[in-house]
């Protein structure tokens, strides 16, 4: 936007109804902290890099943000006036500012884009963003005289009949920089609150002559604000409504829509169908044509074309095309699955990979190692990966043969085209095209059973 414009997001608040030691703006929905989401539409609208006002507890924003914003700390919680005041480093020259709460999530670039431009095209003093409300209780009122908005007055100050004003303030403003400044120097705290409102600042402009309008805002879900467990879940029921919209209109099919997860990064490519009950989290892939069945997780993960995932885990891992997951199968990190695999029931892969073809169908562990092509391991193989002190490598060569209940002891290494022979133990590597066979031969007693019962 060419409107010479910053945004300020005021993630300072302690969240006490929250009832957690994590600053509220950290929590997280739809796989990105509330204030993520606002620095992410603020972003968008301006172009610039935003301004994060936030507390002494420093590091978990900076864990989320890194250098991505410009920080501004609020050492004490005195209110919203001086919350922006903690970032006037960054309101210098001509400019205008977005305010806005950072507890909204679901505010749009779009919305943040129109009230600056209405503010920048009529050369307002400031452009504050209301809705008309039918339960107002909880939000300042916007008052009104003969010419606009005269000043907002907050919920706890208000009078029984300022109660009954149903146009409310949703705490965004795009102000113009220098009398914002000059506002911010004239505030008091006199106040219920004993706070310094950047709400008392309308009425400084307004008296001094300033124009202030209100942009109505088109989608009322867009002011929902988050102070609770109660209204983070509300919040991110709407988010994902959003984000699954998106995706069904891009070309997937979800087969109930309000019971399938999936994160903000994720993306579902055309013609995939996810069931019921699925969560994708992260910077997941679902690529063309795959289907995930019901009651799996998929986090940081990609999954191949015509790929699917029955009842299954998936984590930071990569999976090819026309292969099949599960069911409950767990594939742990970096675990990378070839095309045309099988990886059965009750399978775990830590840190493995599967070439083209593979197969483990049920009941093994595979960690640290890899599979070549077309071997198929039996059921109950064990990678015996660790020897208490450290972890070594299997390697088992393409068309090979792996028995039920064999333990391959690390580090060891089978050919290709070899075959070993169920309920070995293997401790040495086996030759290619050989028949492996470590376990002992079988001895049968004649009568040992009857004569230890007659004893």
């Amino acid at each position: 936007m060419e409107n010479n414009c910053i945004a300020i997001v005021l993630a300072a608040g302690e969240g006490k109804r929250m009832k957690s030691p994590l600053p509220k703006t950290v929590h997280r929905l739809a796989g990105k902290a509330l204030c993520e989401w606002v620095v992410d539409s603020a972003e968008q609208a301006t172009g610039v890099k935003p301004v994060l006002v936030i507390g002494a507890d420093t590091g978990k924003f900076t864990a989320i943000f890194s250098d991505r914003v410009f920080y501004a700390v609020q050492q004490k919680p005195l209110g919203s006036g001086h919350a922006v005041l903690a970032a006037k480093e960054h309101l210098t020259g001509d400019g205008y500012a977005i305010i806005i709460a950072g507890d909204m999530p679901l505010i749009r670039a779009r919305t943040l884009k129109a009230l600056a431009d209405r503010a920048v095209a009529e050369k307002l003093a400031v452009c504050i963003l209301s809705t008309v409300s039918e339960n107002p209780s909880g939000y300042g009122r916007i008052l009104r005289n003969n010419n606009g908005v005269a000043r907002i007055v907050e919920d706890k100050d208000a009078t029984d009949e300022q109660k009954k004003i149903q146009e409310i303030n949703l705490s965004v403003y795009c102000f113009h920089i220098p009398p914002l400044l000059k506002a911010l120097y004239s505030l008091n705290n006199e106040n219920a609150q004993k706070e310094y409102y950047l709400t008392d600042c309308i009425e400084y402009l307004s008296k001094e002559g300033h124009s202030i309008e209100t942009v109505a805002l088109q989608d009322g879900s867009e002011g929902l604000g988050v102070n609770d467990r109660v209204q983070l879940a509300d919040a991110a029921k709407l988010l994902r409504k959003r984000i699954n919209n998106q995706i069904m209109l891009s070309g997937a099919t979800l087969i109930d829509p309000d019971n399938t997860y999936i994160d903000a990064n994720v993306t579902v490519g055309r013609d995939a169908v996810i069931y019921p009950n699925v969560t994708l989290e992260g910077l997941t892939v679902i690529k063309e044509n795959a289907v995930i069945y019901p009651g799996s997780r998929i986090c940081d993960s990609t999954i191949g074309r015509g790929t699917t995932v029955q009842n299954s885990v998936i984590l930071q891992s990569k999976i090819g095309d026309n292969t099949t997951i599960g069911p409950y199968a767990y594939l742990r990190p970096k675990s990378v699955i070839g095309n045309g695999c099988r990886v059965g029931d009750f399978v775990e892969i830590k840190n493995a990979r599967l070439k083209d073809g593979a197969k483990v169908s049920h009941l093994s562990y595979i960690g640290d190692g890899e599979i070549g092509e077309k071997s198929n391991i039996g059921c109950g193989v064990v990678f015996v990966n660790y020897d208490g002190k450290k972890k070594s490598d299997t390697v088992i060569g393409k068309n090979a043969f792996i028995g039920c209940n064999v333990n391959l002891v690390a580090p060891v290494t089978v050919g290709d085209g070899a075959y070993v022979a169920a309920g070995s133990t293997v401790t040495s590597d086996v030759e290619p095209d050989s028949l492996c066979v470590a376990r002992c031969r079988q001895r049968t007693i004649s009568g040992w059973a009857k004569r230890r019962r007659e004893e």
